[in-house]
C-alpha cells in the first residue's frame, strides 16, 4: 500500500511540471520596443519620427492609434494589422512636448509610452496691461508642455537692474495654481511700479519667460474720457441754441409776407369771378 501510493505521487507531481513547462512555452508576454523611449529638446532641431514595434502580440492585430496625454490623435487612427508604428513630430518643443503612447488593438490591448520633453511654454493673455494709481494691478502667466513647471519666478525691470519679486510683501502678491500664476500689485503708484515684469517657469528641462508691460494711470485719468464726452455735448446744445435764436426772427417775417400775398391774390380773384357770373346771368 505504501509503495503505491509513493508511485501515484510522484506521477501526479510530474504531469503538473510537464504542464508548467509546456505552458511556459507556448506563451510569452507581448514587448513593445519604442524608439525613443524619452526625447528631450536639445537633442535634436528639426522633425523626428516615433516608432514603435510589437513583438509576441497576445493575438492578431485589428488595428492601431497613437494617443498624446490620453487623448486620441485621430489622424493616426488605422486598421492596418502591422506590428510597426510611427509618428512624425515637425518639432520637439512646448507645444509637441508630451506623453505619447502607440497603443495595439489586439485582445487584450497593448501600448508603450514615449516621453517627449521639453522647457515649458509660458505665455499671458496680454503683453500689455494697465491699471489705475491707487487700485490693485493683476498680472497672469500660464505655462504649457511637459513636463510641467516646477517654479515660478517674478521679477521686474528697474533702474538698477532685474529685480525679483518677494511674495507676502505688503506690496506684492504671488499665487499659483496648477499651471497659472498670478502677480498682485497694490497700491499702484504710477511712479515706482509702471514698467515691464517678468514671470519665469521652470521644469527639469530648462527655463521661459514672458514679459508683461504695465502702465499705471493717473487716479482721474478714467474722468477724463467721460468729461470730454460731456462738453462736446454742452457745446453742441449751445450751438443749436444759438443759432436758433439768431434764426427764427428773421423766418417768420418771411412766412408771415409769403402768407399773406397768396390771400390778397385769392381774395380779388374771387370778387372778379362772382362779378362774372352776375352779368352772364343778367
Amino acid at each position: 500500500m505504501g509503495t503505491r501510493t509513493t508511485t501515484t505521487t510522484t506521477t501526479t507531481s510530474l504531469g503538473i511540471l510537464m504542464l508548467l513547462v509546456y505552458s511556459a512555452g507556448a506563451y510569452t508576454d507581448p514587448i513593445i520596443v519604442t524608439d525613443p523611449s524619452i526625447l528631450e529638446a536639445g537633442e535634436i532641431s528639426t522633425e523626428t519620427t516615433l516608432r514603435c514595434n510589437l513583438t509576441n502580440p497576445p493575438s492578431s492585430i485589428a488595428g492601431h492609434v497613437w494617443k498624446k496625454d490620453g487623448e486620441n490623435i485621430s489622424s493616426t487612427r488605422d486598421e492596418e494589422a502591422s506590428t510597426i508604428m510611427e509618428y512624425k513630430l515637425t518639432a520637439v518643443d512646448a507645444k509637441h512636448s508630451g506623453v505619447y503612447s502607440c497603443c495595439y488593438f489586439t485582445t487584450p490591448p497593448v501600448n508603450n509610452s514615449i516621453l517627449v520633453k521639453a522647457p515649458p511654454g509660458v505665455s499671458s493673455d496680454k503683453k500689455s496691461e494697465h491699471g489705475n494709481e491707487g487700485d490693485v494691478g493683476v498680472l497672469t502667466c500660464k505655462s504649457s508642455g511637459y513636463p510641467p513647471v516646477e517654479s515660478w519666478l517674478w521679477s521686474r525691470n528697474t533702474k538698477g537692474g532685474n529685480e525679483i519679486i518677494v511674495n507676502g510683501t505688503k506690496k506684492f502678491q504671488i499665487k499659483i495654481a496648477g499651471n497659472k500664476t498670478e502677480l498682485r500689485i497694490y497700491p499702484l503708484n504710477i511712479e515706482d511700479d509702471q514698467g515691464d515684469y517678468s514671470c519665469n517657469a521652470t521644469n527639469e528641462i530648462g527655463t521661459r519667460a514672458e514679459i508683461i508691460h504695465l502702465r499705471v494711470r493717473g487716479r482721474f485719468a478714467a474722468l477724463w474720457p467721460f468729461l470730454g464726452i460731456v462738453a462736446e455735448v454742452i457745446v453742441l446744445v449751445a450751438i443749436i441754441f444759438i443759432y436758433e435764436k439768431r434764426r427764427k426772427p428773421d423766418e417768420i417775417s418771411d412766412d408771415d409776407e409769403q402768407g399773406s400775398a397768396p390771400l390778397k391774390s385769392n381774395a380779388s380773384m374771387n370778387h372778379k369771378d362772382k362779378n362774372v357770373r352776375q352779368r352772364n346771368s343778367n
